[in-house]
């Protein structure tokens, strides 16, 4: 079962290598660049809100919005981690190629490995891919377009998202191919086999999302995608005046670096980091946050062929209602909105049923847990509560076979807790 986009951001780590080397390469872009870790500090953050009712509000909408099909922001966490994790093979086989160069005896690792300067410029590319795509994902664009992205990278990028291209320049451009990484590109792009980048694990673990009928349309779109932010880099660098030195002279100073060969040094990040993981939970929560303030704010959860209101919900919407007494939820559809409270007509009863009910106590319809589970996450719930013998209201966090981790609408995160199903409605 994946996370939720809350648990991926509490979860972000505050103090590790990958902490360390985008600090490092923080110099080159002062300020912009905040290691914001918790989703609700996020929220804090992103919004300037510090009213707890409203940060609830924000919190309960992003967890909607990120598990709505229609968006792409589960794509796009999926893209970030997957890249990072098959990159972690590519780094292996960098090293190995290294270690053979460098260490007669073991020199059948470089028989065994592609070229290092191969392997380092086919990540790189992939990478761009990669962030063209999840960018074109976020932005609701449905096909990736490399000229946008482009535009976009020129004049939107800020933030966890500026400082992931920041480090894809150095880390994966300058320090293992040096200051002519962008000739050195264009080399492998023209002089190698096809069957080499298809066969990388870093273009196997991507390759459905890749534009393209067959894998020459996909290699002919993945150099599109690095020929229209080539620019960018090339100006970055010249603007900057970055040099693979005082990239390692900036890591000296955070982290202990023992060999001083750049390329040892640029596999070693690749293998021990996962900045494009890190940076890209950062920039998706971002985005999710901004979207869920904006609807928060305009005051409604537009539903499809309804009639927004200044609430959580819209008339003609089909929800879900607590019923107190029958202590289950029943399909209503809503035909009045007056503040915080719905008139509602219980779907196969009369109008004599027809009635007032608070917004605490009325839920989407549209979650659907997995076979495996009894519940989805984002869900609304109703929780039991022994102490206090009655129903409080909770969304649902994170699940397990047997239970669910709540986080309870009327109180902060610290009453967040593990419940059984037994005692969830």
């Amino acid at each position: 079962m994946d996370k939720s986009i809350i648990q991926l951001v509490d979860e972000l780590p505050t103090d590790n290598i990958t902490v360390k080397v985008l600090k490092a390469l923080d110099y080159l872009m002062p300020g912009q660049w905040d290691n914001l870790v918790g989703f609700d500090q996020s929220i804090r953050a992103i919004t300037g809100e510090s009213d707890p009712q409203v940060i609830q509000k924000i919190r309960d909408r992003a967890v909607a919005l990120y598990h709505d099909p229609t968006q792409g922001y589960q794509t796009a966490i999926k893209l970030y981690q997957t890249i990072d994790r098959a990159d972690a093979a590519l780094a292996t086989a960098a090293l190995a190629n290294k270690v053979g160069e460098k260490i007669s005896f073991l020199s059948f690792l470089n028989k065994m490995t592609p070229k290092a300067d191969t392997t380092q410029s086919l990540d790189l590319l992939l990478k761009v891919v990669v962030e063209l795509i999840a960018y074109c994902k976020l932005n609701g664009l449905p096909n990736p377009n490399p000229q946008q992205f482009a535009a976009a990278l020129a004049n939107n990028y800020q933030d966890a998202a500026l400082m992931r291209m920041m480090a894809l320049v150095c880390i994966d451009g300058l320090l293992p191919l040096g200051p002519n990484f962008l000739g050195k590109i264009h080399e492998v792009m023209t002089g190698t086999e096809g069957n080499l980048i298809t066969g990388n694990p870093v273009f196997v673990a991507v390759n459905n999302f890749i534009p393209g009928n067959s894998p020459s349309d996909k290699v002919g779109f993945i150099n599109q995608g690095f020929a229209a932010v080539e620019g960018w880099m090339n100006n970055l660098v010249a603007k900057t005046g970055v040099t693979p030195q005082s990239i390692v002279q900036s890591l000296g100073k955070f982290i202990q670096i023992a060999d001083d060969n750049l390329d040892f040094v640029a596999a070693f990040l690749d293998q021990a980091t996962n900045y494009y993981e890190h940076t890209g939970i950062q920039t998706v929560a971002r985005k999710l946050i901004l979207d869920a303030q904006g609807s928060v704010n305009l005051g409604a959860f537009p539903a499809t062929g309804t009639t927004s209101t200044p609430s959580g919900y819209a008339v003609g919407q089909t929800v879900e209602v607590w019923d107190e007494e029958e202590e289950d939820w029943y399909e209503a559809t809503i035909l009045k909105v007056k503040d915080d409270e719905y008139f509602v007509h219980y779907v196969g009863y009369g109008s004599s049923d027809d009635d007032w009910v608070e917004e605490e106590d009325v839920r989407d319809r549209n979650y659907s847990p997995s076979d495996d589970y009894d519940y989805a996450i984002g869900q609304k719930v109703k929780v039991w509560d022994k102490d206090e013998k009655e129903w409080c209201s909770a969304i649902i966090e994170k699940v397990k076979r047997k239970k669910c981790f709540v986080h309870y609408l009327d109180d902060d995160s610290s009453d967040d807790e593990w419940v059984n199903n037994d005692d969830i409605s």
